[in-house]
């Protein structure tokens, strides 16, 4: 049996642990939603393995931001509240924070890139917050977070690379143990890292090995390029319709990627094409509406990409933010022959 001495991970810098992930939880049940793990039928029938949804889409917010968000605020100390917190988004992580400082009585500044959908701009506005749009990537829309975060004395919110991030993302790895026992693959969106490394510790504590597979966009993948350099890089945006997992990785990164390097078995891409179809293969086969981002695991599912899947996997679909605009396109594309064939 593993220990939870076992489980942790890291060799310099703040670990995190199985109990961590635990505490997480019971410190987030206010907040944060226990989403619904449903099995599919048709994703069954295609794989020839027992598929099952996590359906993070369904949280309060749209995206599992929210657990990692809730985590890390409500850790701060009372001086740290009144300041105010800032932090650079996509778009899922920057809600997940408008979202949790309003439920605090915090204020809250959510730095963009002038790459996000606007939608996602007009939600964290909608939720009271601060929105300061500058910057081409996130890379550059993260820079001008540090600078203003100096200039007003905010409390910076990082999206991924911080250990209560990473084990508020883990409370999705303890809602899979105990709604499938079974499990023995996991296929989770991998972005920053921080929420496939929290699952990844949360899975650990099982006592037997559960794989744990990695998905990105083939479009600047920043972690997965980072991995197979064997340190931090930086690469141009592209567009892509994965957009909640654009962005880099951080070239001080502290946690996330010496974690995903640890505990993740195996990385896959998956084309616009393939994202495309996992979206509409969404809406039509399991009545669902998400995002490019939460739809890249049932992505590589769909086109054969994971590979002797197992008995009983898990796809954490990640977010359902998706303009409605899109979704129509997507959709109408398919019914007219233009876009991918599920």
């Amino acid at each position: 049996m593993t220990s939870e001495r076992d489980v942790r991970t890291g060799t310099s810098g703040p670990e995190v642990t199985v109990a961590d992930v635990r505490q997480a939880r019971q410190r987030i049940a206010a907040i944060v939603r226990r989403t619904p793990l449903i099995r599919s039928a048709a994703l069954s029938e295609r794989t020839g393995a027992s598929v099952h949804l996590k359906l993070e889409s369904l949280q309060e917010t749209g995206s599992f931001k929210v657990r990692g968000a809730a985590n890390l605020m409500l850790q701060l100390s009372n001086a740290e509240k009144a300041r105010g917190v800032i932090t650079v988004s996509t778009g899922n992580h920057g809600r997940a924070v408008a979202y949790v400082a309003r439920r605090l009585g915090i204020p809250a500044v959510i730095c963009m890139s002038e790459r996000v959908p606007q939608q996602k701009e007009e939600a964290i506005r909608a939720l009271g917050a601060e929105v300061v749009v500058r910057g081409a990537s996130y890379d550059e829309a993260e820079r001008n977070s540090v600078e203003l975060a100096r200039e007003r004395g905010l409390v910076r919110i990082e999206g991924f690379d911080d250990p209560r991030v990473i084990a508020g993302q883990g409370t999705i790895g303890l809602e899979l143990l105990e709604d499938l026992p079974d499990i023995d693959t996991a296929v989770v969106p991998l972005s920053g890292g921080g929420l496939i490394s929290g699952i990844a510790v949360a899975l650990a504590s099982s006592g037997r090995k559960v794989r744990v597979v990695g998905v990105s966009q083939e479009r600047a993948p920043v972690m997965v390029a980072s991995l197979r350099a064997g340190r931090q890089v930086e690469l141009p945006e592209e567009e892509t319709l994965a957009a909640a997992l654009a962005g880099g990785i951080g070239l001080a990164n502290r946690h996330t990627f010496r974690m995903v390097g640890e505990l993740v078995d195996e990385t896959i891409l998956v084309s616009e094409r393939e994202i495309a179809s996992a979206i509409v293969f969404a809406i039509e086969h399991e009545r669902l509406v998400i995002e490019g981002g939460g739809a890249v695991g049932i992505a590589a599912l769909l086109h054969g990409h994971v590979h002797a899947p197992g008995r009983n996997v898990a796809v954490v679909v990640s977010g359902g933010n998706i303009a409605s605009e899109l979704l129509c396109t997507l959709m109408a594309k398919t019914s007219t022959g233009e876009g991918p064939a599920s």
